[in-house]
């Protein structure tokens, strides 16, 4: 929730009059001046306004719809006499790393008040998330599927909501949650009797349709990157053959030492295949494919967070909606064949003001995928010379293998863990048929 300086603007937060247990909450987490989504997004959220805001991720879109949040249900929306699970305020999120980050910042923001604030999201924990659900609730933060199963199944209802938040609403078309957020949408009060805000890194047709089909007249506000890539990215790129792939990054892991690094791979095979040689030439890394079950991708991620694990080897299942702070490097292994999902990597790096660098090894496999991303983010990416001192000596030998039988996923062999195995998949509507998602 700290934002790096160069990423703020002149507007304090004292210039709102936010209730004093919010201001306590900010001085705890030293956040001080706002910014450029939440100067724009703020005072129209906080008078009542419905807000559509488009701005890049990581740039502090959930303080600005947590704090109005937070602030409509202190003070404009009092609880009155109803049931304990009914809450007053419901956010949507796409992805369960996005529920769980943003259930992380709203407690964190409400910290001095007495607000019960709930996650639930599919692949794990179905029934501690009911049970906290029927203690009662008053901010309810949730993936659709799971939200759609426990409300079907009356563990709460929609009846006194006041406050709807949309997050990555662009994401939710993307990942074909469209027709389960107007489900919810519709079993909430009128938007004329709550307050509505969506935020986007896009705000496409599609996302202001969905805007003014259910909300009340928002006002929409929008921050324009002024590049596609964050401009605290340092990118590079290295023609690579495909033989010395594996020797460049062990070799450039090495020199560089990243406090907090990760390598995207456009395979699972791949993945395991790079993580494999990274365990073995004394680097420990965890790895990230779409097939690790939820409670293990948790723990996975938190290691990383923590710092106990420097490295994550990931497929484009960890490119978008993680909120990883203070990724120092990413390492394009493959290039990305969607231009898109190139800028999702990158953007791992250098969040809310903050530098990084983006290394891309362009190969022989996928240097047919260099044009059309240099000209979706409209630069050309730097290259350097492939010295032979960048090549690590790496013996084909040694590379560790996953075991054939189901294990922990994620941590490095020395911890432990590092295993990959089937699982929950996601918590879209497939998933929701073979599972409680």
């Amino acid at each position: 929730m700290v934002m790096a300086k160069t990423h703020l603007t002149d507007t304090p937060c004292s210039a709102f009059d936010l209730d004093p247990r919010l201001r306590q909450a900010l001085d705890d987490l030293n956040f001080h001046r706002c910014t450029p989504i939440q100067a724009a997004a703020l005072p129209p959220a906080l008078a009542g306004e419905d807000v559509a805001g488009q701005a890049q991720t990581g740039t502090g879109k959930t303080a600005a719809f947590g704090l109005a949040l937070l602030q409509r249900l202190l003070h404009h929306s009092p609880l009155t006499e109803g049931r304990p699970n009914q809450p007053r305020a419901l956010v949507l999120a796409p992805t369960r790393e996005l529920a769980v980050q943003v259930h992380k910042d709203l407690t964190a923001l409400a910290a001095h008040t007495d607000l019960r604030i709930r996650v639930v999201f599919g692949g794990t924990g179905y029934q501690s998330q009911r049970e906290q659900l029927e203690r009662g609730v008053d901010v309810l933060v949730g993936t659709p599927g799971r939200l759609i199963d426990y409300f079907k199944q009356r563990v709460f209802d929609l009846h006194a909501i006041k406050v709807v938040v949309l997050d990555e609403a662009d994401r939710m078309f993307d990942l074909g949650f469209i027709k389960d957020i107007r489900f919810l949408l519709r079993r909430m009060p009128p938007p004329n009797r709550r307050q509505g805000m969506l935020f986007s890194a896009t705000l496409s047709y599609r996302v202001k349709e969905l805007a003014y089909e259910h909300m009340n007249n928002p006002r929409a506000i929008t921050i324009e990157a002024e590049t596609v890539t964050a401009q605290g990215i340092r990118e590079r790129a290295y023609l690579v053959a495909n033989e010395e792939k594996i020797p460049l990054l062990i070799g450039l892991m090495r020199a560089l030492g990243p406090q907090r690094g990760m390598v995207f791979v456009n395979t699972k095979r791949e993945a395991e295949r790079v993580w494999g040689f990274l365990e073995g030439n004394g680097l420990p890394a965890g790895l990230l494919t779409g097939d690790v079950p939820q409670r293990k991708r948790l723990r996975l991620l938190q290691a990383f967070q923590n710092g106990e694990l420097p490295v994550l080897v990931a497929t484009d299942v960890a490119a978008r909606g993680l909120h990883v702070p203070d990724v120092s490097h990413v390492f394009n292994f493959d290039l990305p064949e969607d231009p898109e999902d190139y800028v999702h990597r990158v953007g791992r790096t250098a969040r809310a003001g903050a530098s990084g660098d983006a290394v891309s090894f362009v190969c022989e496999t996928h240097a047919f995928c260099l044009p059309a991303i240099e000209a979706f983010v409209g630069h050309k990416l730097p290259i350097e010379p492939l010295s032979e001192d960048l090549l690590a000596d790496v013996d084909p030998k040694s590379r560790v293998r996953l075991p054939k039988k189901k294990h922990d996923a994620g941590h490095g062999r020395r911890r432990g863990h590092g295993r990959s195995h089937k699982g929950h998949r996601g918590d879209g509507p497939k998933a929701r048929k073979k599972s409680h998602s």
